[in-house]
């Protein structure tokens, strides 16, 4: 039987790296989708059969409240902050402070960043370019993706200087071909809470909850921390 499981992109290492280990013990296949956070909520919403949901804490929250997670089964994998990634090979940049930041921002010759309303880190680098008075300066340099995966996928394939990106610390630090230059300055900076839940109308509700077991449990916890999570 399969175990499907939506998920925001943040997780996804942590998912993965559970996924062989919990289908030989408890049998069947897990089906993963990652993606935007709102993106994976609103296939929820719609419909779509899904067992296990990994999304923002406060989404969870929201979903536990109208019955679509089965209420007490959320379990939180950890805080993820939001960092600066640059190709690797290439000269790092500086983020150290808002000025820093706003310098380098300005000077990209390309921002390679999640959906900018769908996702948890997007949303948020749009109001900090807002803030840094730079959407505007900025606005034919973005390049905007799904999630903060495929977009650090995206810049691992650039070429040239000055090619940025910014999501979350996770989906930086497990693709290819991209190196984290630092977290976003504190004043500028996002700590996101990502949880895992049953959902209410699952197939499988005893293995569902296995496996947020799994992603929250003392288990998993050296992966979350290998894979960026702040347990």
């Amino acid at each position: 039987m399969t175990l499907t499981l939506f998920s925001g992109g943040a997780a996804k290492a942590v998912v993965t790296g559970l996924q062989a280990e919990f289908e030989q013990r408890h049998g069947g296949t897990l089906d993963a989708s990652f993606g935007a956070v709102g993106t994976m909520r609103d296939k929820l919403l719609a419909g779509a059969a899904c067992d296990v949901i990994v999304l923002s804490d406060a989404l969870i929250e929201e979903l536990e409240k109208q019955g679509h997670v089965v209420a007490g089964s959320a379990r939180p994998l950890g805080r993820v902050e939001t960092g600066v990634a640059v190709r690797t090979g290439t000269s790092p940049v500086a983020v150290g402070d808002g000025a820093a930041l706003k310098a380098t921002l300005a000077a990209a010759r390309g921002l390679y960043v999640p959906h900018l309303t769908q996702s948890t880190a997007g949303q948020h680098i749009a109001n900090v370019l807002r803030r840094l008075g730079l959407a505007e300066t900025l606005a034919d340099r973005i390049h905007e993706y799904p999630n903060g995966a495929v977009a650090m996928g995206e810049l691992a394939k650039t070429t040239g200087d000055g090619m940025v990106g910014c999501t979350q610390v996770t989906e930086i630090l497990y693709t290819p071909g991209v190196t984290l230059v630092g977290e976003l300055p504190k004043e500028y900076g996002l700590s996101t809470v990502y949880t895992a839940a049953c959902c209410a109308k699952s197939g499988d509700p005893a293995r569902a909850m296995a496996f947020v077991e799994a992603l929250g449990g003392p288990e998993s916890l050296a992966l979350r921390k290998q894979a960026g999570f702040v347990v």
